[in-house]
């Protein structure tokens, strides 16, 4: 690549702080002069993160009323947002894709690789904006078959795609007929100090406060179960899901990462209930020597070794979620902190730096 090459990094949408904005802060340290692009921008929540002091280029929709709390009510809007960015002066052009990213259009000469979290999760795998599978809808098919055209003429243009996980690589192959390689996103496990024995009785779950998650099974299974859960997070969800919860349901909000840590490290076990991409809290939480209770599908199938570093439920259901935190209780004295961490280093940053360097470098001369 030359040294004089310039380079945009468009993402879907910047509305909060979660794993893919983590991915995007860690490939700003190998491109920091790269320019960012993205639908929508919700500016006040990045104090104090790498986003802060630097130029963000929006579109017009993050001017639209609610943008910024309800940016997927926009999503017929979004290809054609997208495609309004003139990238008419940059050799190389890197989407952090899970929705549109990648229809961006390029010029004549430029390289295109999408980095992919996954196809469009509403109009590939069938599932209403709640991330349930609903009766079909003859206005919603009608909207979703012509994304899915679009989505794929979106695709032929791309040059390189990378998947971060086995499981993504298969719907981008399902979808496009695309080969992806797979970079896991970076996990920085080095920020944990894990002990021995941990101190807390509580469960604990991070996530971005979005239907997809999944929530409203963890809210309901430990209504059922009584047992302490303290969920980390911000999101539009929270209202809905702060009446549904009961008293033993505690909502911690945004918290910093040494607080995270700190209570990842003394949690009795972390628990995910939505179908992952990745699952980078996942991984998080067995650095933090944490054991995790998860959906056993997409992406936390790769990264928790079931018996040794947390256990899976087999449905995504409130019993099976239930009947799973009762078997962890039974047998959580198995599970060793020091298995857990070095499972997570599989995951590490250097590994992330490393393959996506060449994934952007190493395509510009092709």
């Amino acid at each position: 690549m030359p040294s004089d090459a310039r380079i945009a990094f468009i993402t879907d949408a910047l509305p909060s702080l979660g794993g893919a904005e983590k991915v995007l802060f860690t490939a700003l340290e190998l491109f920091p002069s790269a320019d960012i692009f993205t639908l929508v921008y919700n500016r006040q929540l990045f104090t104090g993160t790498p986003l802060a002091d630097r130029e963000i280029r929006t579109s017009p929709l993050d001017r639209l009323p609610l943008a910024h709390t309800h940016h997927r009510a926009l999503f017929p809007l979004m290809p054609a947002a997208v495609a309004s960015f003139n990238l008419s002066d940059y050799d190389i052009v890197v989407s952090f894709n899970y929705a549109v990213a990648h229809g961006v259009r390029v010029p004549a000469g430029a390289r295109h690789v999408s980095y992919t979290y996954t196809p469009m999760r509403y109009a590939w795998n069938n599932l209403n904006i709640r991330g349930e599978q609903t009766p079909e809808n003859p206005l919603v098919r009608l909207l979703f078959s012509l994304f899915r055209n679009w989505d794929r003429r979106a695709a032929r243009r791309v040059h390189e795609f990378a998947a971060i996980s086995q499981s993504i690589a298969g719907r981008i192959q399902r979808a496009y007929g695309r080969h992806a390689q797979i970079i896991h996103p970076p996990v920085d496990v080095n920020r944990f100090l894990p002990g021995d024995q941990r101190g807390g009785d509580y469960f604990v779950s991070l996530s971005r406060l979005v239907p997809h998650k999944r929530l409203d099974i963890l809210i309901a299974a430990f209504n059922e179960l009584r047992l302490p859960l303290l969920i980390i997070g911000e999101g539009p969800e929270l209202p809905r899901l702060q009446q549904m919860a009961s008293a033993n349901i505690c909502f911690a909000g945004y918290l910093p990462d040494p607080e995270v840590g700190r209570l990842l490290q003394n949690a009795r076990a972390f628990v995910a209930a939505g179908e992952e991409d990745f699952g980078i809290a996942i991984v998080e939480a067995q650095a933090a020597g944490c054991p995790v209770i998860a959906y056993g599908r997409g992406g936390a199938l790769e990264t928790i070794i079931e018996g040794q570093t947390g256990l899976f439920f087999t449905e995504q259901t409130t019993s099976s979620l239930t009947e799973a935190v009762q078997e962890f209780e039974r047998s959580c004295h198995h599970f060793e902190s020091s298995r857990m961490v070095e499972n997570a280093r599989r995951f590490a940053r250097p590994l992330f730096l490393q393959k996506f360097a060449e994934f952007v470098v190493g395509s510009a001369g092709q």
